[in-house]
């Protein structure tokens, strides 16, 4: 029955149509010009004259000779009173008989304030904007149903004016960024999403068939290895906001698609990394917030000052007993965390290196706060990451981790090819013995590493999860406008 009113209330606003372009309006029109947006026309005084908005109709109060509208633009809303003397009784009756909640209409009038005090545009023209044939969801309920928000986001920002908020607050953080990066010398680059090689990261790719050069080619996991070629080139600083894409499982902090900023600086080292990090994230929470302290999941974290730094061996020693350092093979760090009645899935499959992963990211990262940077990942766990000179077994590497949630990864990058000759081999050796997340062999990443790299030091961060962790999302799709789904048929 539900979807026969839909189909009747669409029949309806139709019918209209046609009245429409009887009474000489043009359903859909070329354009309309504007000379305020719906929110700053809420500012202007009294009397205020020329002024042309334009929305969509939110509420509507009909009545015999006077009636007030609420529009809706992405700035907000602004009432507008029509009255049948002003702007005549032929446009006043398609107003009455043919306008519905939804449509887009413009209107060309003065400001004044009503005697409730609510600022409103005294309508003198009347256009009409644009035509609806479907009726949004109802004023009070809005859209619930968490489905419906992911598929059909547009009538999620429409109806819940948090939700367009957020989104409002994504973009200004990715101008954020990106103006910091560009203030601190740093050129945005676009790099290839379609790659010979799975490369970038120890991830399971999206794989795809090139026709016209009839090959295998995958999405890019991560920019890592082409930013770096940049590098070889002579750029110096540079970053790009990319969309990656892993053949993994889905949970609310992980999407198989998703926005990574990376970027690598040459000359610097890790711990310049952390530094520059720390005043770039300060920086952009004071930009969108104007404070370091941000309430994040019911509790304040303070962001300022200098932020702790921690090793993995002194953490997942911390929390579960395990000295990752005793135990050099996978077999025998697999025996010692069984004994320590941790489980693990799928440990049978894994490297050394991945099975640290996963201990800490069961015993270790739940109970972090933050803001912490967690330092000295085993080499096994970093095959893209610089060795540290006086401790061989360990990376110069740091993550940086908020309540729980990994934001950021970066590196002292490897610059040696030789050395990262053998760790391609070593992953590509784990990948063959079943290890889908492992890495394969990149021969032309080799190539450009010899032609010769300064030191480097980059990082990535997962923008998605990085607005849901400051907008207070426990799902990483409620950030992204249109999150993958599964088709309803």
């Amino acid at each position: 029955m539900a979807d026969k009113t839909d189909n009747e209330y669409r029949q309806v606003r139709i019918s209209k149509l046609d009245r429409l372009r009887e009474a000489g309006q043009n359903p859909y029109p070329e354009r309309f010009e504007r000379s305020h947006m719906l929110a700053d026309a809420r500012l202007l005084d009294d009397d205020v004259q020329g002024v042309t908005v334009a929305g969509r109709i939110m509420t509507a109060r009909i009545m015999g000779k006077l009636s007030f509208i609420t529009l809706q633009d992405v700035s907000g809303r602004c009432q507008i009173s029509i009255r049948q003397d002003d702007v005549g009784p032929e446009t006043y009756k398609i107003v009455k008989k043919l306008v519905d909640i939804g449509d887009f209409i413009g209107i060309a009038g003065e400001m004044y304030t009503t005697k409730t005090g609510e600022k409103t545009v005294r309508a003198k023209g009347f256009s009409f904007l644009g035509k609806t044939l479907r009726p949004l969801p109802e004023k009070w309920q809005g859209v619930q149903d968490q489905e419906v928000l992911y598929r059909q986001r547009y009538l999620d920002v429409i109806m819940n004016p948090e939700s367009m908020d957020r989104f409002k607050l994504r973009s200004n953080l990715i101008r954020i960024m990106r103006r910091y990066l560009e203030d601190q010398a740093f050129m945005e680059v676009e790099t290839p999403v379609l790659a010979p090689k799975a490369s970038g990261a120890a991830a399971k790719p999206f794989t795809s068939h090139h026709n016209a050069l009839d090959m295998e080619v995958f999405l890019r996991i991560a920019p890592e290895t082409y930013l770096k070629r940049c590098i070889v080139g002579g750029f110096d600083r540079v970053f790009e906001f990319a969309r990656c894409f892993r053949n993994e499982g889905m949970d609310p902090s992980h999407l198989q698609d998703f926005t990574m900023l990376e970027y690598y600086c040459a000359y610097w080292n890790y711990e310049d990394n952390m530094n520059f990090t720390q005043k770039l994230i300060q920086h952009v929470l004071t930009e969108l917030f104007g404070s370091l302290e941000v309430e994040i999941g019911g509790e304040k974290i303070d962001f300022s000052g200098e932020w702790p730094r921690v090793s993995f061996r002194e953490l997942i020693l911390k929390d579960c007993d395990i000295d990752i350092e005793a135990f050099r093979d996978a077999d025998s760090l697999r025996a010692e965390i069984s004994s320590k009645g941790i489980t693990l899935e799928d440990v049978e499959k894994m490297g050394r290196g991945n099975l640290i992963d996963q201990l800490y990211k069961k015993v270790s990262r739940p109970q972090m706060t933050g803001p912490v940077f967690l330092t000295k990942h085993p080499v096994d766990l970093s095959p893209l990451a610089r060795r540290n000179d006086d401790e061989e077994s360990v990376s110069d590497r740091f993550q940086l981790v908020i309540r729980g949630w990994e934001v950021v990864n970066a590196y002292s990058e490897l610059v040696d090819p030789l050395d990262q000759r053998a760790r391609l081999e070593s992953q590509a050796a784990l990948k063959a013995s079943g290890d889908d997340d492992a890495m394969d062999m990149d021969e032309d990443y080799l190539l450009a590493m010899e032609h010769g790299m300064p030191p480097i030091s980059g990082w990535g961060m997962g923008i998605d999860r990085f607005c849901a962790l400051i907008t207070n999302q426990s799902n990483l799709r409620d950030v992204v406008l249109f999150p993958l789904m599964r088709p309803n048929d």
